[in-house]
C-alpha cells in the first residue's frame, strides 16, 4: 500500500487547505501537485495556521499551499514527489476563532482519501454557558449534497473528536478538482447550529471601462455573516475605499440591513480610476455591524487588488477585470476577520 501523509494544524474552517489537484499559477489555494507517482513521501508537519489577515495566500479563509517538485530516477524509473515547501498565513487573528488538528492520507492503491479529525483547540464560545458544543461537518466540493459529520462534544472550547473519515474511488486525476472543506458548527436543540470561525461570504462583481476611466464595484449580497449582537443577529453595511497603495482616496457606504445575516445590498460604487493607475489601485470592502450605542464592528473584509489582494481568490477577480474590459466579473469572496 503506497500512502501519502499530511498532518497539520489550522483554523476551525478549512477552505480549501487541502485539494490534491493540479498547480495552475502561483496563487493556487492549497494543493498538491501529483501527477501519477509510484511514491508520495510528504514532510510530516505540526504547523500552527492562523486566520487569515490581509495578504493572506487564499480567498476565503486560511490556506496552506504544498508546494511539490517531481525527480525521476533514471536507473530505475522510478518516480517520486516530495514536498519541498509550505507557504502558511502566520499574520495574528484579530480575534479567536479556534483551531482544529486533522491529518490527511491518500491511498495510491485503493484511489482513497483518508481523512482523521483528531481534535479542536481554543474555540469560540458560542452559548451562554461560555462553551459550545462543536462538531465538524466534512464535504468534498463542489458535491454539497453528500456531507459527514463528526459527533457533538459537549460542553468544550477543545474536543477531541478522533474520527476517520474515507472517500473511495477517487483517483488522483479526479482529486485535482475537489476540494475538501472542514467547517466547525455548534450545535443547538432549539435553533439553527451556529458556525464556527467563518465571517461570511460576499458576492460582488468588477468592470472596468478604459474609455471613460470608470471603475465599478457592485456589491450584490451576502449571506451566513457572523452574529455580532445578543439578539444572534447584525445590523449590517458595507463600507468600501479606493486606495492608491496605502493611500485611502475615496469612501462609500451601503445602507444598513438590521437584523440581517444575509442582506442583499445591490449596490454600485463607480470611481474614477485612470488605465496607468489601474493595476496600483485597490478597494478595501468592509463589511460592518452597525451599533447605535458603541463602536461599529467589523464582521469581515476583503481586499480587492491587482498585486496584493487579501487571496489568491481576490488578485484573480481583479487580474480577469483587467483582461476582460468592460465586462462584468461576478465573484463570490470569503470575508476575512481583519
Amino acid at each position: 500500500m503506497i500512502v501519502a501523509l499530511f498532518e497539520y494544524y489550522s483554523t476551525a474552517v478549512v477552505t480549501p487547505t487541502t485539494a490534491l489537484q493540479q498547480e495552475q499559477a502561483p496563487n493556487t489555494s492549497s494543493s498538491l501537485n501529483v501527477n501519477d507517482p509510484n511514491h508520495i513521501s510528504i514532510r510530516s508537519s505540526s504547523t500552527q495556521i492562523k486566520s487569515p489577515a490581509g495578504s493572506s495566500s487564499g480567498g476565503d479563509d486560511s490556506r496552506a499551499v504544498a508546494a511539490m517538485n517531481k525527480d525521476k530516477d533514471n536507473s530505475t524509473q522510478n518516480r517520486s514527489v516530495s514536498m519541498v515547501d509550505m507557504y502558511i498565513d502566520n499574520s495574528e487573528p484579530s480575534e479567536n476563532v479556534g483551531q482544529i488538528h486533522f491529518s490527511l492520507e491518500y491511498d495510491f492503491q485503493n484511489t482513497t482519501l483518508i481523512l482523521k479529525v483528531i481534535q479542536g483547540k481554543e474555540l469560540p464560545a458560542k452559548d451562554l454557558s461560555g462553551t459550545s458544543d462543536p462538531y465538524v461537518r466534512v464535504t468534498l466540493l463542489p458535491d454539497k449534497k453528500h456531507r459527514l459529520e463528526t459527533k457533538i462534544k459537549r460542553r468544550t472550547l477543545n474536543p477531541r473528536w478522533n474520527e476517520t473519515f474515507y472517500f473511495e474511488g477517487f483517483p488522483v486525476q479526479k482529486l485535482q478538482s475537489r476540494i475538501l472543506h472542514l467547517h466547525v458548527f455548534d450545535y443547538d436543540r432549539f435553533s439553527r447550529d451556529d458556525s464556527i470561525g467563518e465571517c461570511g461570504e460576499l458576492l460582488c462583481s468588477l468592470c472596468y471601462h478604459p474609455s471613460n476611466s470608470i471603475l465599478t464595484l457592485t456589491l450584490v449580497k451576502a449571506r451566513n455573516l457572523k452574529a455580532k449582537d445578543i439578539n444572534g443577529k447584525s445590523d449590517p453595511y458595507t463600507k468600501v475605499w479606493l486606495q492608491f497603495g496605502d493611500k485611502r482616496i475615496e469612501k462609500r457606504k451601503t445602507p444598513i440591513f438590521k437584523c440581517n445575516l444575509n442582506p442583499h445590498f445591490n449596490e454600485s460604487f463607480s470611481f474614477n480610476v485612470p488605465w496607468e493607475k489601474i493595476r496600483e489601485c485597490s478597494l478595501d470592502v468592509m463589511v460592518m455591524d452597525f451599533d447605535n450605542i458603541g463602536r461599529n464592528e467589523l464582521i469581515g473584509r476583503i481586499l480587492l487588488a491587482g498585486k496584493n489582494g487579501s487571496g489568491a481568490s481576490e488578485t484573480k477577480h481583479w487580474q480577469d477585470m483587467i483582461s476582460k474590459p468592460r465586462q462584468t466579473i461576478v465573484q463570490w469572496h470569503r470575508l476575512k476577520p481583519e
